[in-house]
């Protein structure tokens, strides 16, 4: 099944909008290393960003039902361009912790605004694919970005005025879209208990999803440097995990279509915690091998939030979308709080590769918890006939 033409526009934004995201990511915490910031105001501030998040998701599904998909998506970009600029005028860890929450709220309603757009698009026999597709574009756009790195002087104001520009850039496709965006949710709450009711697997799994990628986004360029890198380095170490990410989502998402998600998660949540565990073994390895060992954790632990949120979606359907994103972002935003400053405490008293064996805990965490539901409940019939037999419908 083809993807569909609906969302094309809305990929093209989410490609500049990551792009954006993804070099203002990486640059928070270089800069705030350059700047002399100590690795737990790098965590706070990294803490921020999922704490403003967590606010988001409770608020946007409310913003929202009121305003529309595509005012909404307007209003959220252009609070983060704002945020962006504000950066290089306030150099302080303290007014750098209240804008990157602040931009984490608005990137928590983009996201409801976009997940529930891609998956309202979707069928379960094709959601897999589709939301890969929208993974792949999202990892592109943060490779992209991450690349920008080497453009612009670290210590300048440029690379975060090529943020707001990549930004206020995302506008304009769905600006000219005539696609139908999804219809407003049917609620303005976020309902975690139900989602960990409806999806205990996604639940779950976006939390300690969270942690470990909140975690690596926070703390991996502080890693970078402490074993020897420079700034070009630390960009195209990122990037090498993101390319590894966006090679795997699309095959990793077609065979999700075909079996059974959780074992899918089982998979790459083992791969992943065996590459993290070889980086601490290796304590601060070669960079041609360092690029090497990141692909790999790109392409396995940082698929999962994908297939988290796909069989969620499949259990719940698409009229719960933006209840199911922001749900889902909420728990994914807990994780992402709470373990950047334990990463960040770790790596204080046990040096960079304590970040990586604590990420490898934790998913060796999640592949026990998928284990333990697929001991006790089956993969329910309705999702079996969905993804193993094909189904011709009429034709109109």
């Amino acid at each position: 099944m083809p993807i569909p033409s609906a969302i094309v526009a809305l990929l093209v934004s989410v490609f500049l909008v990551i792009a954006g995201n993804g070099l203002v990511s990486t640059l928070t915490p270089l800069r705030a290393k350059l700047e002399g910031f100590s690795e737990i105001e790098i965590g706070l501030i990294g803490s921020s960003y999922f704490f403003g998040m967590l606010a988001g998701t409770l608020a946007s599904p409310a913003i929202v039902r009121r305003a529309g998909h595509i005012r909404a998506f307007t209003a959220f970009i252009a609070v983060a361009v704002v945020v962006v600029l504000a950066y290089p005028i306030a150099l302080a860890p303290l007014a750098w912790i209240n804008l990157r929450g602040v931009i984490g709220f608005a990137f928590a309603g983009l996201y409801a605004v976009i997940e529930s757009w891609v998956n309202a698009k979707a069928e379960n026999e094709n959601r897999g694919r589709v939301y890969a597709v929208y993974q792949v574009v999202h990892f592109a756009g943060s490779a992209s970005g991450q690349q920008l790195l080497g453009v612009g002087d670290t210590m300048s104001f440029a690379l975060f005025s090529a943020t707001a520009g990549l930004f206020a850039l995302s506008l304009v496709p769905l600006s000219m879209t005539k696609a139908d965006p999804p219809g407003e949710p049917e609620s303005a709450h976020v309902r975690v208990g139900w989602i960990a009711r409806m999806a205990p697997v996604g639940a779950v799994g976006s939390f300690l999803v969270g942690a470990a990628n909140g975690s690596f986004w926070s703390l991996a360029p502080v890693y970078a440097l402490q074993v020897g890198l420079d700034a070009r380095q630390v960009g195209g170490m990122m990037t090498a995990t993101i390319l590894g990410s966006a090679i795997a989502v699309y095959p990793i998402g077609r065979i999700s279509d075909r079996f059974d998600r959780r074992l899918v998660m089982i998979w790459c949540a083992t791969a992943g915690a065996v590459f993290e565990a070889a980086l601490v073994l290796l304590a601060g390895p070669r960079y041609g091998l360092l690029l090497a060992v990141m692909f790999a954790i790109g392409a396995t632990t940082m698929t999962l939030y994908s297939l988290a949120a796909s069989h969620t979606n499949d259990r719940i359907g698409p009229a719960h979308g933006v209840e199911a994103a922001s749900a889902l972002l909420f728990l994914y935003c807990v994780g992402a709080i709470l373990f950047p400053t334990v990463a960040a405490w770790l790596i204080k008293h046990y040096g960079p590769s304590a970040l990586f064996a604590l990420n490898a805990c934790i998913h060796a965490a999640l592949v026990g918890l998928v284990v333990w539901r697929m001991l006790v409940r089956e993969q329910p019939r309705h999702e079996k006939l969905d993804r193993r037999t094909v189904v011709k419908k009429p034709t109109p």
